[in-house]
């Protein structure tokens, strides 16, 4: 018994450890939007609406290569933990040929940006403006891929603090350059909305050149030699990373393109109830990052424990992140609860969008429990390496139980006396969720106990 508790406070300790940098930095990347929208918006109402367009359209691009990147942690934490270091730099080139061969055919898309654009329509102005964006965020697609490489790898190292401050850099390189080309400065041209882009593609190329002077010099990531010896493409490697890296892409779309949808799908009742819509779903993004932060870490000591061969220590982390990130969650819904007046009077004045969302963020204390659990098991199967399982568990989840009930709920009357508009869909976003919750823990059980039972070997592919 003395022996499960100190293992339970030495994971949750090591797991805090690495979280909390990231943390720092999953807000820090909200704030670069933050700072788009408000920078955009005081130049004009018309550009502000382009950047969002833009990027609605450009996240899903990011969102996948993000997910393909994230395929490399597992991988070097394992050959970490199995003390197989001459392994670490060979796994970790062939990921960054995986994004090449991802993002360079993205290039494609910069011409017939225009067509894409075009699918929504939109009054001229706007359609210009958002094409521009469009086009520089697509242009600097490599540049996100090879960050995300070298930004996963380090945390595959378990050094997470340089993702941290990286951010910040990252930050304020994009509000000087959003305020040099949004506005215009000097000999740098008055572009409005566009700038955004320009200052988007300066940041990936900045947080990529930064991780990479950190990879090449810091003590701790440079004697692993990375870049001592280029390895040739191997076909062996490159499926590796791509069968566990793709259905982390695919499930990083299926919850990016649910929400997109169900902002569509309220279109019929007005813009107030959007408003009020976007001011729960913000403020529960933001939420969202110190369970999504823990997941992170859960997923590099899963996998550091599994090279090692310790399932019961890996089995303990589990129960450590889950024990944290309800701890969490059930302060962030308390805040959520209590302070709700003044959370929402933070976004706006309108005394019909308070309403409104004075109620769904009542859903969104609900379902933040939920949520931690089902991100912190999701990412465990991403430190087992059974992802292919987490691909169709969210798929059902979130596209075949979730977004039918909220449709009902929200546009019928089916169930209801009338169609609940908004706060249905908040009821399907939270059966979705608690349907992940319980079916992604239940794998993770059926997983840990596959493996100490042995019918699940340590072998070659599971390193």
């Amino acid at each position: 018994m003395v022996l499960v508790t100190r293992r339970f406070a030495l994971e949750s300790k090591r797991l805090i450890h690495l979280a909390w940098p990231l943390l720092i930095a999953q807000i820090t990347q909200m704030l670069m939007g933050v700072s788009d929208t408000i920078m955009a918006g005081r130049y004009g109402a018309v550009d502000m609406a382009a950047v969002a367009l833009g990027f609605s359209i450009t996240i899903p691009l990011l969102c996948f290569l993000q997910g393909i990147a994230f395929a490399l942690p597992p991988f070097i934490s394992r050959l970490q933990g199995k003390r197989a270091f001459h392994d670490i730099p060979h796994i970790t080139q062939q990921s960054a040929y995986s994004l090449i061969l991802v993002s360079l055919p993205m290039l494609l898309l910069y011409p017939v940006a225009d067509k894409i654009v075009s699918i929504f329509p939109m009054e001229p102005a706007l359609f210009a403006i958002t094409i521009e964006y469009t086009r520089y965020v697509i242009l600097a697609l490599p540049a996100f891929g090879l960050y995300q490489w070298l930004r996963n790898y380090c945390e595959g190292l378990g050094s997470t603090k340089p993702t941290m401050l990286i951010t910040v850099i990252g930050l304020m390189v994009n509000i000087i350059a959003n305020y040099l080309f949004i506005y215009g400065v000097g000999p740098f041209p008055e572009m409005g909305g566009a700038g955004c882009g320009v200052a988007t593609a300066l940041v990936f190329y900045a947080m990529l050149f930064a991780t990479y002077i950190y990879t090449v010099f810091a003590p701790k990531i440079k004697k692993y030699s990375l870049f001592a010896k280029f390895y040739k493409p191997d076909s062996r490697a490159l499926k590796r990373i791509f069968k566990l890296g793709l259905p982390i892409a695919m499930t990083l779309l299926f919850e990016v393109t649910l929400f997109a949808v169900v902002a569509l799908l309220l279109t019929p009742f007005g813009a107030t109830t959007i408003a009020a819509h976007q001011v729960a779903l913000n403020f529960s993004s933001l939420m969202f990052m110190f369970p999504l932060s823990m997941g992170m870490a859960v997923a590099i000591r899963i996998s550091y424990r599994m090279g090692q061969h310790r399932v019961e220590q890996a089995r303990t982390v589990v129960k450590s992140a889950l024990t944290v990130g309800l701890s969490v969650a059930f302060a962030t819904a308390s805040l959520t609860v209590f302070a709700k007046s003044f959370i929402i009077g933070l976004y706006t004045t309108d005394e019909q969008v308070f309403v409104i969302a004075n109620s769904l963020l009542i859903y969104a204390a609900l379902f933040q429990f939920s949520d931690a659990i089902q991100v912190i098991s999701a990412n465990a199967l991403r430190g087992y390496k059974d992802t292919t399982a987490m691909f169709y568990i969210t798929f059902c989840a979130y596209w075949v139980i979730g977004l039918p009930v909220g449709i009902v709920l929200a546009r019928t009357s089916w169930l209801t006396p009338q169609p609940m508009s908004a706060a249905g869909f908040w009821i399907g976003f939270i059966v979705g969720l608690s349907s992940a919750a319980i079916m992604l823990g239940a794998r993770v059980l059926y997983i840990q106990k596959q493996y100490a039972s042995g019918e699940r070997a340590f072998n070659l592919d599971h390193v």
